[in-house]
């Protein structure tokens, strides 16, 4: 069987450790690869390999971290089909969502290209007099990314990038369900020209997670996941003085009003609803239709019932199976729970099944009407592709119920009025918000900015506020003097105050 290695101070090198987890194609069941849970000893000499590279990868020229990033995105385009093809195994994805994927994040290296502009200081001359202040940006160290399975491509290439344009050094620990396209990845980031040790890549669960937590040598942690594990990491992290981005869960809503396109309406609701599965912290999950909007209900109910979960090879295929039996089991776990609390299943997904592939982790498109806030399947991201509608009288009703809950991480509005739209973007309380676009997630010269209990931490992923989390910021106020007169200079010295009120002769 496949083990997939570790990657450590420039070397790939099979672990030895006797503890393994099985990589299993979710559409087949059929175990792909095993996946090392590294040993203490190898999750040190990581750590290690990472601190002694940052003293000499901090003084590289930051045009020199630039070009890595140049060939990196090269590459990555090159080798789109290959990664997306690795995605498609071992998470199940269609061929079209796990291009997604993988574009999404060389969106990213190329933004990490342009790093020499991001990490421009500010200057101000004559704060005093011939006295100038001026502020450099500087790498934090060694930085660590722990990463989810739902997006083995895009994630990563958030992380260690943008973290190593800064002149930083970074120990990446992807999900152990899905390691072989960061595996891939840091395979082609060795191939671009990165220095032994800038980026290592290490695997398995809590335990080797709390090993980078605890240790001293690291300085930030950037996660996405589950909000439990999120909020254990944020924690545990902080409480071992660590800069910490931890991206938790969500329960995004979707606003439809009266006067919206109802075509544009009922087509994006389809794919932002159980697109991927309904495995992305960026879904709809929630309709809300405002006055005569739900009249449209029923056509919606109709065209989610034409699309159908099915294998990668299969072009028709709306989107592929949940990541492991438990994930199917949960998620029909809340469809009956959603039954007997007295939501209108209108079309459920569950015991779904898919020609020649009879042990996969299907769950068909599942729609709930009648569901109120006191519902376990409100509450609860379901992460699937199930979805609820809800309706309420006016635009003010509908903001009030996304406001109350307690995630914030995307929701949408659907309107051709410009002041309802406006509205909306202001008062909502969540922290990315599209207008007609159903997933407003931002390219990446902005940041990912979820809000409220979908995010831990003060500085977001990729973006301006990403070069802020991973660098500091080195304030210097500077005098000179005039050597030719020594007369001058002690002269100099004793106006000097505290408030540096000094004047030249």
């Amino acid at each position: 069987m496949k083990q997939v290695p570790l990657f450590i101070d420039g070397q790939w090198i099979s672990s030895k450790s006797k503890r393994v987890i099985d990589v299993t194609n979710p559409a087949t069941q059929k175990v792909i690869a095993q996946v090392p849970c590294a040993t203490m000893d190898e999750m040190q000499k990581a750590i290690s390999s990472a601190k002694e590279t940052f003293k000499v990868w901090k003084d590289k020229p930051i045009m020199e971290r630039a070009r890595v990033m140049m060939r990196y995105a090269a590459l990555l385009k090159e080798h789109q089909e290959e990664l997306a093809g690795i995605i498609c195994e071992e998470l199940g994805k269609t061929h079209e969502d796990a291009m997604g994927d993988v574009w999404r994040g060389i969106e990213v290296v190329e933004h990490a290209a342009n790093i020499p502009s991001m990490m421009m200081g500010e200057t101000v001359e004559n704060v005093a007099t011939s006295i100038d202040t001026y502020s450099y940006t500087q790498p934090l160290g060694v930085c660590v990314g722990i990463t989810p399975f739902n997006f083995p491509a895009m994630i990563p290439l958030w992380m260690f990038p943008l973290s190593i344009a800064c002149g930083n050094t970074f120990i990446l620990k992807p999900s152990e369900q899905d390691p072989l396209c960061p595996t891939r990845l840091a395979e082609l980031f060795e191939q671009a020209g990165a220095p032994k040790g800038v980026l290592q890549v290490v695997h398995g669960d809590k335990e080797q997670v709390d090993v980078l937590l605890h240790d001293e040598a690291v300085k930030a942690i950037s996660f996405v996941g589950s909000v439990s594990v999120g909020q254990y990491i944020y924690k545990t992290a902080t409480d071992n003085m660590k800069r910490v981005q931890s991206f938790l869960g969500a329960k995004n809503h979707m606003v439809v009003m009266p006067d919206a396109n109802k075509a544009a309406v009922i087509n994006n609701i389809v794919g932002a609803s159980v697109g991927a599965a309904g495995q992305r912290c960026m879904a709809i999950s929630v309709a809300v239709f405002v006055g005569s909007a739900k009249e449209w209900i029923p056509e919606i109910k109709e065209k989610l019932a034409s699309v159908r979960p099915g294998h990668y090879t299969d072009s028709e295929a709306a989107y592929g199976p949940q990541i492991t039996p438990a994930a199917k089991n949960r998620i029909e776990d809340l469809i009956a729970i959603g039954k007997k609390e007295g939501a209108n299943c209108v079309l459920d997904g569950s015991n779904f099944k898919v020609a020649g592939f009879p042990d996969g982790n299907w769950v068909g498109p599942t729609m709930f009407t009648d569901v109120s806030t006191e519902m376990e399947i409100y509450k609860q991201e379901i992460f699937g592709p199930v979805f609820l509608t809800m309706n309420v009288d006016s635009l003010d009703d509908a903001i009030e119920l996304i406001n109350a809950n307690p995630y914030g991480n995307g929701t949408s509005i659907f309107t051709s009025s410009g002041f309802a739209a406006r509205k909306y973007q202001h008062e909502i309380e969540v922290g990315q918000v599209g207008i007609n676009i159903p997933i407003p997630v931002p390219l990446p010269f902005f940041s990912f900015t979820g809000w409220k209990g979908s995010f831990a931490g003060d500085q977001h992923a990729y973006g301006k506020q990403a070069v802020k989390f991973y660098t500091e910021t080195k304030t210097i106020t500077a005098r000179w003097y005039d050597d030719s007169s020594d007369k001058n200079n002690a002269d100099e010295s004793a106006d000097a105050g505290p408030n540096m009120s000094i004047s030249l002769k």
